[in-house]
């Protein structure tokens, strides 16, 4: 099967081309392409641990099976003061400890991870699995909003926030917030003001599916602008 690799920045200029079209086996993994590549440029296993890899647009784990006509990414940090950080929507499954990783300096002193899981029960019934939708360029500018928010008002180093949508299921990860700084308390914080400020602001909405149906969650945004007028 033949799959397209993109290049970009520091990777770039390593490999020498921004593009190429790889050939892999039919059930090859993102962790197959990426062994190909570290054998032909050495340098590129060097920036293993600064690298993120995207599949179609969104990061993706190294466990991720790979399919005829999938784009594959290679990321180094962005420029720009904020490099590490991220505020992201993703179809993909989320990889909490690769972001965690990125996000550390030997200057912190701790890291909080939050991770909303989807459970199997939800007042009372039983969950089979959920589903979530976004009006993703708005939820991306809430995330930003709030991580700077965050940063101005508790003392930590950098945050990353990233939700996903489409249907996720039992004892996976929906959303992710991950906060480095010095001190604990302050990253705990942080951490707790984003989740709530998240689930708060964000037009991101989530449907639960049960034995004998399937409803949408009550959400947490502010009030409509109709809500006056519709009395």
């Amino acid at each position: 099967m033949k799959i397209r690799v993109l290049f970009f920045g520091l990777a770039h200029d390593v490999t020498g081309f921004a593009r190429e079209e790889a050939e892999l086996p039919e059930g090859a993994r993102l962790d197959d392409l990426w062994k190909q590549y570290q054998k032909r440029f050495p340098r590129l296993a060097e920036m293993a641990d600064s690298l993120l890899i995207a599949v179609n647009e969104a990061i993706a784990e190294p466990s991720r099976t790979l399919r005829e006509g999938d784009e594959v990414a290679f990321l180094p940090p962005v420029s720009g003061g904020e490099e590490k950080e991220f505020f992201q929507i993703t179809r993909s499954v989320i990889p909490t400890a690769a972001l965690a990783s990125r996000l550390k300096e030997p200057s912190d002193g701790a890291v909080v991870v939050f991770e909303g899981i989807v459970r199997n029960h939800s007042q009372g019934r039983k969950t089979l699995y959920l589903e979530y939708e976004a009006y993703e360029p708005m939820a991306i500018r809430m995330m930003e909003e709030v991580g700077r928010e965050a940063k101005r008002t508790f003392a930590i180093d950098h945050i990353g926030m990233i939700h996903r949508i489409g249907r996720i299921e039992i004892g996976e990860t929906s959303v992710a917030i991950i906060v480095t700084s010095a001190h604990r308390r302050a990253a705990f914080e942080a951490c707790h003001y984003a989740i709530d400020e998240l689930k708060r602001r964000a037009p991101i909405w989530k449907k639960e599916y049960f034995e004998d149906g399937s409803a949408w969650a009550d959400g947490e945004f502010p009030q409509g602008l109709f809500a006056e007028t519709a009395k």
